[in-house]
């Protein structure tokens, strides 16, 4: 152990060293890599539900799973980070265990995110500290291997969904889901479900890569075509974006969806979804709008022009016109806008978490035995 190592453990709180002291024991007749554990960013938000999907993956691929919570304080096994930011950590970095991350979005020179340059920074430092890194589009593929990851340690998983949380509205559901929801039946609602505000509180300060400005300007300009426009946003730190439609007068309602049948139920109220961010892993809502038979109008961002192409209509990054116009034609309820709705559901159904799996295996394989 290096005189540095040394003064890290030395360091710990007692209480914590404890912890460690027992579970090092504990797990000290471990054979190496006979564990895998699968760890969020403890934000309860998206990363944290990638960690329940992926380790669910390993569960059905035979992986022998650890608890999250001991990664910290044990050695010698897998561990994959469903956040590169946490992967990228000194502590891990210096650990003696095996080393899987996901690097779904952070393109280095990114107005106001200096953390994705010291992330890719990090990174070219330490290219072969990971066996293997999930990515979900090219980009990101591109970026990692120019970082000088080897590129057959890098496999491309998109981030898939619960079909059965997400199902396709029938008939008059969308009636009852307003209804439900307090929404006028006559109003042209679109949703935005993405969380764009920077932090966990109002969100008042914009998250440029989510793209709320490039949101607030293509509904101003949908406004002026479709008087009877609501937006129906859900996700926490939303301020920037209701403050910018109480300027553009434009009628807005913002529910906290506490289940995922809520939700659920909040797509189905939906005439049109709109994704007007930069940069992307996913986003989650594009396949979930697809399930649930919603129109999607959406930048070329993340995973969404790999997987909806012919499936929804795909704009360049900050045109706001042509989400506008997007939005538009979903309002005009077009042959074409029909059409790419039946192809969005069997796109979602393509990308079923299960389905996945022989995906996940060439990259959890690298990190433990099963």
């Amino acid at each position: 152990m290096s005189a540095a190592a040394r003064v890290r453990r030395l360091a710990v709180p007692p209480a914590r060293a404890g912890m460690r002291g027992a579970l090092r024991l504990r797990t000290l007749r471990w054979e190496p890599g006979s564990h895998l554990f699968v760890v969020g960013d403890g934000g309860g938000w998206s990363v944290d539900e990638d960690a329940r999907h992926t380790a669910a993956a390993a569960a059905r691929l035979g992986f022998r799973l650890g608890p999250p919570r001991w990664a910290r304080f044990t050695g010698r096994q897998g561990v994959f980070h469903t956040s590169h930011f946490a992967a990228l950590e000194r502590p891990w970095l210096e650990s003696d265990h095996v080393l899987g991350a996901a690097w779904l979005h952070g393109r280095p020179g990114t107005e106001g995110h200096p953390e994705f340059d010291r992330a890719f920074e990090t990174l070219r430092r330490h290219p072969d500290r990971f066996a293997a890194l999930q990515v979900t589009h090219e980009e990101m593929r591109e970026l990692v291997v120019e970082a000088g990851v080897p590129a057959d340690r890098v496999h491309r998983v998109p981030i898939g969904i619960d079909l059965e949380a997400f199902p396709c509205r029938r008939r008059g559901e969308r009636d009852l889901a307003r209804a439900a929801l307090g929404l006028p039946r006559e109003a042209f609602v679109v949703g935005s479900f993405q969380k764009d505000g920077v932090g966990w509180g109002e969100g008042l300060e914009p998250k440029r890569v989510k793209g709320p400005d490039v949101l607030l300007e293509a509904l101003g300009r949908l406004r002026e075509r479709v008087p009877e426009l609501l937006v129906l946003l859900t996700g926490p730190a939303r301020g920037f974006v209701r403050a910018g439609l109480d300027r553009l007068a434009i009628p807005h309602i913002h529910l906290v969806a506490e289940t995922r049948s809520e939700l659920a139920r909040a797509y189905r109220a939906l005439d049109a979804y709109v994704v007007a961010s930069r940069q992307e892993g996913g986003p989650k809502a594009a396949l979930e709008a697809m399930a649930s038979g919603v129109p999607l109008v959406s930048t070329r961002v993340g995973q969404v022009p790999e997987l909806a192409e012919g499936a929804a209509w795909l704009v360049d990054v900050e045109d706001a016109d042509g989400l506008a116009e997007g939005l538009a034609r979903a309002h005009g309820g077009d042959e074409a806008t029909r059409a790419e709705v039946e192809r969005g559901r069997e796109v979602a159904e393509r990308h079923t978490l299960e389905l996945l799996d022989p995906l996940w295996a060439p990259v959890l394989d690298p990190l433990a035995r099963r």
